[in-house]
């Protein structure tokens, strides 16, 4: 009898990024701010001073002070990842398991459920309001009805760029602990916000906030994220990681980086400029096609654009060279660029409404 793969991956398809050459990439997040010759230098001495024939530290202790400092948190609520994607597995494997189910929003990161499925729990699937926001008392009554595991959604949210206030996402957390559920708060986009829970995660006893360093500081290909949770939490989340699961060289880099937060915050600073720009231009062209196009939200570094004709809007754009994500048959999100390449993603924009002879 033939080996047949089991029944939890056998139909899995692989995450599947945009690939390809393009001049104008908008397409994942990520930071268009150039890697100066400071930064370089500082990667080279780096890359200097690290000795590779030696394991990491497993506590990344001097990059979790670094990191402490930078997100003003005792270093004891901190743990090192190896890019997010390694925190929410993980999260997945700890908290969830045949039997279990995991609470997500239906438009969200597409891997919250895809871990949940790995780990061989249930997954119930949210909605958003028509806006795409999240109402928290509907969260709130989901939690009493499916008494989940764990709560995993994002805020701001990827891919809707609205950020939830965080007088509610507390409510929520209250909740969640009153039915027994761990909330992981994925704020991977709360550095271009100000509705952060952060500073709060010790008060809770069933939460773990995640931030990373491929947004705001640029580091998407270094793969550095990290979660603070309570000490217990982080005590737990300590020995469910593999021991050196952050590699020496992405720990002095990060630790360097994070040392420099006067231009860490100029770099945020200049991304939201760019994103506060692109959503104004953005704006022009929902006044001009109020029925073809609507900017939903643009809370962090990327806007996310409800539009009837995104599947023939993406195809147009990329025949230009310019590349953005859609989400379905209806939605556009696109990343905050240098100032050229939004000119040219509306100039695109524009030119894809205008020649398809929509009224204005």
């Amino acid at each position: 009898m033939p080996f047949e793969l089991n029944e939890k991956i056998r139909n899995l398809v692989p995450y599947d990024p945009i690939a390809g050459e393009y001049p104008v990439r908008l397409d994942a997040n990520e930071s268009f701010l150039p890697v100066g010759e400071e930064e370089r230098a500082v990667l080279l001495a780096c890359a200097e001073r690290v000795d590779l024939r030696r394991y990491p530290d497993p506590a990344a202790g001097a990059l979790c002070a670094a990191a402490a400092a930078y997100y003003d948190v005792p270093q004891a609520q901190l743990t090192a990842w190896n890019g997010l994607d390694e925190a929410i597995l993980l999260l997945s494997s700890a908290f969830l398991g045949k039997g279990n189910t995991l609470l997500c929003y239906a438009l969200d990161f597409s891997m919250y459920a895809f871990n949940a499925r790995l780990s061989g729990a249930a997954c119930v699937k949210l909605p958003k309001r028509a806006d795409f926001s999240i109402d928290a008392d509907a969260a709130i009554a989901a939690l009493e009805a499916h008494r989940p595991a764990m709560f995993l959604f994002s805020n701001p949210c990827n891919p809707t760029s609205i950020v939830l206030p965080r007088e509610d996402v507390r409510r929520i957390v209250r909740a969640a602990q009153n039915t027994g559920a761990f909330v992981a708060l994925d704020e991977a986009y709360m550095d271009f916000s100000d509705q952060s829970l952060l500073g709060e995660a010790a008060q809770y006893d069933n939460l773990a906030v995640l931030r990373t360093c491929s947004k705001a500081p640029g580091l998407a290909g270094l793969r550095l994220g990290f979660s603070v949770a309570n000490p217990a939490v982080t005590q737990a989340l300590h020995a469910v990681k593999s021991p050196y699961n952050v590699g020496v060289l992405t720990q002095a880099v990060g630790e360097a980086i994070l040392r420099q937060p006067e231009r860490l915050h100029a770099g945020v600073a200049a991304i939201r400029q760019s994103a506060v720009a692109l959503s104004a231009g953005l704006d022009v062209l929902e006044r001009r096609y109020p029925e073809r196009l609507h900017v939903a939200g643009d809370a962090a570094n990327f806007v996310f654009v409800a539009m009837p004709e995104a599947t023939a809007a993406f195809e147009y754009l990329k025949a230009r060279g310019v590349i953005v994500r859609r989400f379905g048959e209806t939605a556009l999100r696109i990343t905050a660029g240098a100032a050229e390449e939004n000119a040219a993603l509306l100039a695109g924009l524009g030119a894809y409404l205008g020649e398809n002879g929509f009224e204005a």
